[in-house]
């Protein structure tokens, strides 16, 4: 297989195009949301209120960075075991999240939900902070301030190396 440079956000059709194992390199913007930001989004589903950023079509990175370094937008950016969302992920799925960048398994819920709504998750290599820190171009803090390494950020990432892990037909790396 050869490697694929996506642009985001994920086209409908881009996303069912991809198939698990394959090299994907993204540009573009994508959100970064860990557990605590998650937890906060899940409250404002259930109180059935707007949330701060609208997911349809967007993809969130499991990250939570270390500080800025002089000169760049952001301190290493290594992903975070993805299986800590998974108790949010089907539902933000099923909102219209559509891709998703961590490391590690996903529950039997999530795939599931990535099968039904056309969606991927892909894995960035744990350890590689730091060189993959160097693919972020842009970091902008969205909401959640107060929640410092785990606010909602907005980042633009320049040929970002990932690998498909959970496809929608079921392809599955694990």
């Amino acid at each position: 297989m050869s490697d694929k440079i996506i642009n985001l956000p994920l086209d409908a059709e881009t996303a069912k195009s991809l198939k698990a194992g394959e090299y994907v390199y993204l540009n573009g913007e994508m959100y970064v949301a860990r557990d605590a930001a998650h937890k906060r989004l899940m409250e404002l589903i259930e109180e059935k209120k707007e949330l701060p950023i609208n997911i349809k079509g967007e993809t969130i990175y499991y990250m939570g960075p270390s500080p800025e370094r002089e000169g760049r937008p952001i301190g290493s950016a290594g992903p975070t075991t993805a299986g800590r969302m998974d108790k949010y992920t089907p539902t933000l799925l099923d909102m219209g999240l559509r891709g998703m960048v961590g490391k590690g398994k996903r529950s039997p819920e999530v795939l599931e939900a990535i099968k039904r709504n056309g969606a991927v998750y892909f894995a960035a290599v744990g350890g590689a902070g730091a060189l993959l820190s160097k693919r972020i171009t842009e970091s902008e803090i969205i909401c959640y301030e107060d929640l410092g390494a785990e606010a909602i950020r907005r980042i633009k990432v320049e040929n970002f190396p990932v690998i498909v892990v959970a496809d929608h037909n079921g392809g599955y790396m694990y």
